[in-house]
């Protein structure tokens, strides 16, 4: 579950003012490697330096944007000579929009880099190798992103409405009329929003902004305060204009302009349609969840005889196709609305095998009435903290087969090995290159046990 920070964003922070540098500093370092999210890093003055921007084996000239202890941040200022990998972004705002990071770096070497990182977790952290190494699932490296957050400020001083992505390593706003990385049916709304913000007669009102495309393309407007009439139909017309949703939220939940409108997105293999609003929880890259889901399911490999248990399930993604094919499968979700949506989406989908509840996955499974009788298959999609506290309880439920879907190789390697310590053995693991551009790491394992419940 991906789960978002959409670019390196470093604050100063604490340290002896004696050792610390001051911020703006240049250095000339030479690169010796990169770091897991795509940072140079460099030993300069005693100092690590991680640096944005830079690529191995390159000298550059680095800008520095925090200092603490021994530790510098960093930014390429110039590239002083270049790696033989080095290529030129395929957006005109790299290195100031803070949302895509390694656009400087090929498209296969991004790919390299999230493999490279998450061998180096699980041997590191668990003393884990899988026994098969599965190819990557790879979409397209541009044009993938269905969702976008755009960011809206009013200066005062100027008295101008500030609208575009924040930058890199500051909260500035970057203006922008594209962005490369987003899906195609956003791109005319993206163009023409600032225009239409900026023509509102208190945009001061305006928080920010969210883009959507499934089966409709979605505008959502954030406001802080009370909108005028006049302003909610100029944003009416204006998703008219673009063949677009128009949805509002104040201080509760987004609602729709239109109540009887409905947004979703389809899994076409499957034959489902799952409903979803601005806000929930989905995965911004389509090509990569269904071929997600496909490996899923071929991993797993659930049974028409098995019960199968999907934790952190959300609206369903994973649960409605794992219920084509298994008895029945039970949705376990923290979210109340979330949980409801999901029984809707199966019910939208005439799937009665498939339940859910909303339960705290901190607290002992067992102790639940929908954990009674066990599971064959569990299916875990937890967001970056992982999930340390329900792994360790997965013998007991009996299931013999876990698949484990991580936003973060981190503590999907941490998880992994409590699972090794209960008899489980890594058969399978492998990335999905969800972000590209990006150094978000998203990985799918498979954990097989032989042993009987204890």
């Amino acid at each position: 579950m991906a789960k978002r920070n959409s670019g390196l964003r470093f604050q100063p922070s604490g340290g002896s003012r004696a050792v610390q540098l001051p911020v703006g500093k240049k250095q000339r370092l030479v690169i010796e490697r990169l770091a897991d999210d795509g940072r140079g890093i460099a030993h300069e003055g005693g100092r690590t330096w991680f640096v944005a921007g830079a690529l191995a084996g390159e000298q550059v000239e680095a800008r520095v944007l925090a200092a603490r202890s021994q530790v510098v941040d960093a930014r390429v200022e110039r590239v002083l000579e270049a790696s033989p990998l080095r290529r030129a972004a395929p957006c005109a705002l790299a290195g100031r929009c803070g949302g895509c990071t390694l656009q400087h770096l090929p498209h296969d070497e991004q790919v390299a880099l999230k493999q490279r990182s998450l061998a180096e977790q699980l041997r590191r952290l668990a003393a884990l190798q899988p026994q098969e190494w599965a190819p990557p699932l790879l979409g397209p490296e541009l044009g993938y992103r269905r969702r976008a957050r755009i960011a809206v400020r009013w200066d005062a001083k100027n008295r101008q409405l500030e609208v575009g992505f924040r930058a890199a390593a500051s909260q500035a706003i970057v203006d922008l009329d594209q962005c490369p990385v987003l899906v195609q049916a956003l791109q005319p709304l993206l163009a023409a929003l600032p225009g239409v913000l900026r023509r509102l007669r208190k945009p001061q009102a305006i928080g920010h902004a969210e883009l959507f495309q499934g089966t409709a393309c979605a505008l959502l407007v954030r406001h802080t305060q009370p909108l005028a009439e006049e302003d909610r139909q100029l944003l009416r017309a204006f998703c008219a204009e673009h063949g677009a949703q128009l949805w509002w939220q104040g201080e509760g939940e987004p609602q729709a302009d239109a109540p009887a409108q409905a947004l979703g997105y389809r899994l076409e293999a499957y034959d489902l349609t799952l409903a979803w609003r601005p806000g929930d929880f989905v995965q911004v890259n389509a090509p990569v969840n269904d071929l997600m889901l496909a490996q899923a399911l071929d991993w797993l490999a659930p049974q028409a005889g098995e019960r199968v248990l999907d934790l952190f399930c959300g609206l369903g993604n994973f649960a409605l196709p794992l219920a084509q094919r298994a008895a029945e499968v039970v949705g376990v979700e923290g979210v109340q609305a979330m949980v409801e949506r999901a029984a809707a989406n199966a019910a939208a989908n005439g799937l009665e095998n498939a339940h859910f509840f909303r339960a705290d996955l901190s607290q002992p499974l067992a102790e639940a009435r929908w954990a009674e009788g066990g599971f064959a298959a569990v299916l875990l999609d937890p967001p970056r903290d992982g999930a340390a506290a329900v792994v360790g309880q997965l013998r007991s439920l009996g299931a013999r087969r876990v698949l484990y879907v991580s936003c973060n190789p981190v503590t999907l390697a941490r998880d992994a090995a409590l699972l090794a310590q209960q008899g489980y053995r890594l058969k399978r693991a492998g990335i999905l290159d969800m972000f590209p551009q990006t150094a978000h790491v998203e990985a799918m394992a498979l954990f097989e046990t032989d042993a009987e419940r204890p």
